[in-house]
């Protein structure tokens, strides 16, 4: 009971501009085109399914039946969603022969996996 008062308190009654902090988080902010592309960036992660085959990816390279092995998925299902990583740039394929091995773009995007992970264990 003592933390929902807490959180009832929240709000500022004040009528005072703290200029030196406002000027700070002004300068801090980003160009709303930025911001845009980073929005639309995280909403790739927004899907069961992508956050699923990057978690995959993350233990190494895989072809699309072994995705869909793992997933308990489609094919189709997994090329679509490949499709869409890779427009996104978090995954990049590698040609063998007949088969396109799929794995991470890059050790950033095993980064914002483990870390986003490491966040909501807390």
């Amino acid at each position: 009971m003592g933390n929902e008062n807490y959180k009832n308190n929240l709000s500022c009654d004040c009528d005072v501009i703290h200029e030196e902090s406002v000027q700070q988080a002004l300068n801090a902010m980003i160009e709303e085109s930025t911001v845009s592309k980073l929005a639309d960036f995280f909403k790739v992660f927004g899907d069961k399914t992508r956050i699923k085959i990057l978690q995959a990816l993350s233990s190494g390279e895989l072809c699309v039946c072994d995705i869909a092995v793992v997933l308990n998925m489609t094919k189709s299902a997994v090329s679509h969603q490949l499709r869409f990583l890779r427009e996104v740039n978090l995954i990049k394929a590698r040609r063998d022969g007949k088969n396109v091995f799929y794995s991470l773009a890059d050790s950033h995007v095993k980064t914002i996996l483990s870390q986003g992970l490491e966040h909501i264990e807390e």
